[in-house]
């Protein structure tokens, strides 16, 4: 059940065109449905907060995953994060049409149907963030909103960041992806007049800190417009920025 599911009921109800009963019906799957001993699901995440619950599928089975995959696709679209190759098979039997991405590790199926005042560009300082990216692209595309890819620009040769100043310009907001010292979210927050949502990786040697010291960099970033997520959240940065581009 989303915000345009329940409009539609409700104005069906209205108008004389659904019965009290068949409004009960629809309903009565909220706020959530158990399966079994396995998961509760939120099933009114979507209505309050404009995504269907995610799937994180680290630490689960691939039975456990599959089941819950299935239950969430035969109510809407479906997003399954941090899904290893070797789990993904029956995720993908499970749910019919579901694309698996091995870069991103994500499983998904369908979008949402809600207007979006613009595009959200994602970033990355160098190809080895690019996993993390392609999360955030994912995530973006579950929430029907266009992504604008802008890889291996990292400060290292800012020349190619500023090439494509005009496509950061058409953003509504912008994700940068960077590890190792994490610059470039500070560097791209003075270019844009947008929210720029920093992401550190853990790409890096060892005083990196497996992304501690992206995180700490973008923390005291001197862009006033840069804020960030944890480390290798693509999903959270995307979240975040879909709904700005929503708003």
């Amino acid at each position: 059940m989303d915000e345009k599911a329940l409009r539609r009921l409700l104005g069906r109800l209205a108008a004389g065109r659904a019965t009290l009963d068949e409004a009960v019906e629809a309903l009565q799957g909220a706020p959530f449905e158990r399966l079994g001993d396995l998961a509760t699901l939120d099933t009114h995440r979507a209505l309050r907060t404009g995504m269907p619950e995610v799937v994180l599928a680290e630490r689960k089975t691939a039975a456990q995953v599959a089941a819950i995959a299935r239950r969430i696709a035969a109510a809407g679209p479906l997003l399954v994060t941090r899904l290893d190759p070797a789990k993904a098979g029956p995720a993908r039997r499970a749910v019919k049409g579901a694309i698996y991405d091995p870069v991103s590790r994500t499983l998904r199926r369908g979008r949402m149907d809600l207007p979006a005042r613009g595009p959200v560009a994602v970033c990355c300082a160098g190809t080895s963030d690019v996993p993390v990216c392609e999360e955030a692209v994912a995530t973006l595309d579950v929430m029907g909103v266009t992504a604008l890819r802008i890889y291996d620009v990292g400060v290292a040769g800012l020349h190619r960041l500023l090439a494509r100043r005009g496509e950061l310009a058409r953003a509504r907001a912008v994700i940068v992806v960077a590890g190792m010292e994490g610059a470039l979210p500070s560097v791209v927050g003075g270019l844009v007049g947008r929210p720029v949502i920093g992401v550190p990786t853990s790409v890096g040697y060892g005083a990196a800190l497996h992304g501690l010291a992206p995180l700490l960099t973008m923390l005291n970033s001197c862009a006033p417009n840069v804020t960030v997520v944890n480390v290798d959240n693509g999903f959270g940065a995307a979240f975040v920025a879909g709904l700005i581009a929503r708003g």
